[in-house]
């Protein structure tokens, strides 16, 4: 594996332990190599992370070993990385690590970090999101170019709905994610409540090719719009984050005019720092935008008073939220098993765009998906 080496990024010097150890075998790429990485698109995982509680997804064997999420930040973390303290569902609360400079991330990598979750907000205000995530998730059936066609129609609505602008990435399998700057003056439920907006919308355009059906028996074979990934405690894999796949994918930032001609396999670990130095970083400017979410509340409160349509089922590991219907699967509600049934009942429900959350928020671990 190697004696440790030093590394240095912005100005500091991080020792790196191990650096020859295999983490990911199907493709060759070390410890070492992860960190290189980490290092060549710097500035731009940087710009996603800065400022904000990032839980790190952790892999110290590599990609075939165990994994957790570390969501507290490690006891042996730097003084010069911040924290802010951060509040669960379930009411526990737990100071996260905060990045500043990219240092932190290569520290992380040390430690075996392979994605990075960050909330949507700022340590400055953690109950105040600044983005409004779109998770754009592919159901059997369907594939990144199905994700590719519901993007383009979601860029539409966007606009039509506050001029909004949304900044399109991989998700690093086969989804896309499309990150909204907005002003930090909503709370976390509100900004679901305009992430439901927006789902019910598009999937009126898309019948047959969009839902924001909760429950995995009745999407069908669609791009499921996933709105709560917009919830508290939800994070999506931030830019430039390596997923724990065998051939090392990253999620990488697209520009609109790449969105339809680009494929998730094209970046990975080998590929994106050739990119970062051709172009930088092409979501750059995103922290120079704003938007306000007055129309698309206002979508919702004519979806809620005109047709009828009230708030969707959160996850099952929150607790009941007020408005929230029963979190009962139909197909178990049609054999009458609703009335009482165990709301976190529902193994099926969810999305696989690789997000941190879960009842083990405050122990450090959490459920993922691909």
């Amino acid at each position: 594996m190697g004696e440790a080496v030093e590394l240095e990024a912005g100005g500091r010097t991080v020792r790196l332990s191990s650096p020859g150890k295999i983490f990911f075998p199907e493709r060759g790429f070390t410890k070492l190599d992860l960190a290189r990485y980490y290092i060549a698109v710097g500035p731009g995982i940087l710009r996603a992370l800065r400022d904000r509680p990032t839980t790190l997804e952790r892999y110290p064997d590599g990609v075939e070993g165990e994994n957790f999420f570390q969501k507290r930040a490690p006891k042996n973390m730097p003084d010069w990385i911040p924290t802010a303290h951060i509040t669960f569902p379930s009411g526990r609360s737990a100071d996260e690590m905060c990045p500043t400079e990219q240092a932190a991330v290569l520290w992380a990598a040390q430690y075996g970090t392979l994605t990075f979750h960050p909330w949507p907000v700022r340590r400055d205000d953690v109950d105040s999101p600044d983005e409004l995530r779109i998770d754009l998730d592919p159901q059997p059936g369907t594939d990144y170019d199905d994700a590719v066609r519901a993007a383009h129609e979601l860029r539409a609505v966007l606009d039509e709905f506050g001029g909004l602008k949304g900044f399109p990435k991989t998700s690093g399998g086969r989804g896309l994610h499309v990150f909204v700057p907005i002003e930090p003056r909503w709370t976390f439920t509100q900004v679901r409540r305009a992430a439901i907006a927006v789902g019910r919308e598009l999937a009126r355009r898309m019948p047959d090719q969009v839902t924001v059906k909760w429950w995995k028996e009745e999407r069908g074979e669609r791009i499921f719009v996933d709105y709560n990934q917009t919830a508290r405690d939800r994070t999506i894999a931030s830019a430039y984050s390596v997923r724990p796949r065998p051939h090392a994918p990253v999620s990488a930032p697209l520009r609109w005019d790449e969105v339809g001609t680009a494929h998730p396999r094209d970046f990975d670990l080998a590929t994106m720092p050739a990119r970062f130095a051709e172009l930088g970083d092409v979501h750059a400017d995103m922290d120079d935008h704003r938007y306000s979410l007055d129309a698309l509340l206002e979508l919702a409160r004519r979806d809620e008073h005109d047709h009828g349509l009230g708030d969707l089922p959160y996850p099952p590991e929150y607790p009941k939220m007020p408005g929230e219907p029963k979190r009962v699967q139909p197909s178990r509600a049609k054999k009458g098993s609703g009335a009482g049934a165990d709301p976190g009942a529902g193994a099926d429900a969810g999305s696989d765009s690789g997000s941190a959350s879960g009842a083990g928020a405050a122990s450090g671990s959490a459920p993922d998906g691909s």
